[in-house]
């Protein structure tokens, strides 16, 4: 095929290729087990948003960095607890949180609508922050950062860019196709990189898509598989892979990719999660000697909901008025449970045992 010309022949799901090979098959039984593993933990935890949503902003980091929008951990971490958290905070930071915001928006857009070619445009919207819908100007493509060279045209024309998206949407709704969900979702992944719906976004807006699916189809009961940390790895393959899906119809290559994708972070983030869970359960123990009488089991849930706060984060959460406020966070901070770190005039409290587990 063309680079240049646009894919206005891009075929509708299913592939016909073998979607069931033996290899295939057993990489998906263990992704799926995995998963499961994943779920169920998830649902024994007392307060499972609270350590999942510090997962799901680390999935947005990861997410946000495969676009080369790059923030620190720091710079993130103070963004979130600001005031006005999309206004706060460096550009690179605010599109990180906006990515989390958009996941969450997402699973509210699919419980109502499905996901549908009108969710997946509220997603890239509030990830974008835009107004914007589907690309509707021609000359898009896609070049080798390094040598510019052109690898990919996406389809043109806004009504063919809609029908494209209304079969995939179909075919993510086909309750009579009993190709296991996991295979699914590659294949739906890489119809959404292919279509390019957006004028910029689709990674990011795809990579969401992925979770969104897999709670739809109840393998997960929260938004918290962590697979761009595996593509930012893989990178190179990832693109690589897409690519030849387009150019040779490597579908098996593509899909064990997925497959080892869904594997391999599932088990990271049940390790992950269980070591948050059993660091939280120590912190309560010295918070309570720390705190004594005073103990509040809030101030606990707030430092594993952000791994930076101020003294203004105890009092917004109403926790604590500031004098008391100020006295907890400085007992948490002798009894080694918080890392205090002034920055000009603020004074920011770092759960750095969190930090450390989120950043390895």
């Amino acid at each position: 095929m063309d680079n240049n010309i646009p894919f206005n022949s891009l075929p509708d799901l299913p592939p016909k290729a073998d979607l069931e090979s033996p290899t295939l098959l057993k990489e998906c039984i263990k992704a799926n087990k995995l998963l499961a593993e994943l779920k169920g933990f998830c649902q024994t935890l007392p307060d499972p948003k609270l350590l999942i949503n510090t997962l799901v902003l680390q999935e947005s980091k990861d997410s946000s960095a495969i676009e080369n929008i790059v923030t620190t951990q720091d710079e993130l971490y103070k963004a979130v607890i600001s005031m006005d958290e999309v206004h706060q905070g460096s550009s690179e930071a605010k599109e990180v949180l906006l990515y989390r915001e958009a996941i969450y928006y997402g699973l509210k857009m699919m419980n109502q609508r499905g996901l549908t070619t009108n969710t997946m445009v509220a997603v890239m919207q509030k990830l974008k922050n835009t107004t914007e819908g589907i690309r509707k100007n021609s000359g898009t493509k896609l070049a080798n950062p390094a040598t510019k060279e052109i690898i990919y045209t996406p389809p043109e024309g806004e009504n063919i860019i809609r029908a494209k998206l209304k079969a995939l949407e179909e075919y993510i709704h086909n309750k009579e196709d009993d190709t296991d969900t996991l295979i699914k979702m590659a294949l739906m992944h890489y119809q959404f990189e292919a279509i390019h719906p957006f004028t910029d976004g689709n990674g990011r807006t795809g990579r969401i898509l992925n979770v969104l699916y897999l709670v739809k189809n109840e393998l997960l009961n929260l938004p918290v598989l962590y697979l761009s940390s595996f593509i930012i790895k893989n990178k190179s393959l990832y693109y690589k892979l897409l690519k030849g899906v387009t150019a040779k119809g490597m579908w098996h290559e593509w899909i064990m990719y997925m497959l080892q994708a869904v594997s391999q972070t599932a088990g990271l983030t049940l390790n992950k999660i269980s070591s948050i869970q059993q660091l939280k359960d120590e912190t309560i123990v010295i918070a309570k000697e720390a705190l004594k009488s005073a103990y509040n089991r809030d101030i606990v849930d707030l430092i594993f909901s952000y791994p930076y706060i101020k003294i203004n984060t105890v009092i917004n959460n109403k926790i604590a008025h500031r004098q008391t406020a100020s006295a907890h966070l400085k007992k948490l901070s002798a009894s080694g449970i918080l890392t205090p770190h002034k920055k000009g005039k603020e004074i920011y409290y770092i759960n750095h045992r969190l930090m450390n587990l989120l950043s390895n």
